[in-house]
Formats: structure tokens, sequence, C-alpha cells
């Protein structure tokens, strides 16, 4: 039996878009695969949780859509990074990376 995912963290599913989209853009669905593939099966991204977060990034400017063909030949809006989102990529793993270090730290403290 597989284990249950993991709660997410209050912004980290944006970190996660932006990482998803990192090598080359995706549609909605191949964000969310990319998500769990990233994760090992960690985090599963319901459509309700996914489409807003793109949406909220793209309005901000970190990403930019357009309407192209899936491999299984339908209509499908797919995502990519503007500059802007991969500097804000850059920055929110730099503070992922820190607050992480600052919690490790705690937890393996006496």
């Amino acid at each position: 039996m597989g284990r249950a995912p993991t709660p997410m963290l209050q912004g980290t599913l944006d970190l996660l878009i932006l990482k998803a989209l990192l090598l080359e853009k995706r549609h909605g669905l191949g964000i969310a695969q990319r998500i769990e593939q990233i994760t090992r099966g960690a985090y599963v991204v319901s459509p309700g949780s996914l489409f807003p977060a793109l949406h909220k990034l793209e309005e901000s400017g970190a990403l930019r859509s357009s309407w192209g063909t899936s491999a299984n030949n339908r209509r499908a809006n797919f995502y990519e990074l503007t500059t802007a989102g991969r500097k804000r990529l850059r920055n929110e793993l730099a503070e992922w990376k820190r607050v992480a270090g600052a919690m490790s730290a705690a937890v393996e403290s006496a």
C-alpha cells in the first residue's frame, strides 16, 4: 500500500511549479506529473490547487502561457518560465535552502 501524500507547506506549490518548468514548457497535467516525479511521489497536486497557482504565477509575470497540442493530440495551455520566473525560482530556492537548513539545525539540536 502506498503512503499518503505529504501535506504541502504554505508557499511550496509555487516553488514546485517553477522548478517543474525549469527545463521545458508543460501543460497542467505535465506540471502535476513532473511535481510528483521530482518529489518522488510525496506531493500529488490536484487541479483545484494547481490551476489557481498557475494563474497567479502568470499574473505576477513569472510564467507565460500559449496554446498548443499535447502528446495525445489535445489542445492544451502550455506554461513556461519567463526571465522574471527564473529569477524568482533562484530567489525562492535560496530562501528554501536557508529555511530548511535552519529547521534541520533546530530539529537536530539537543
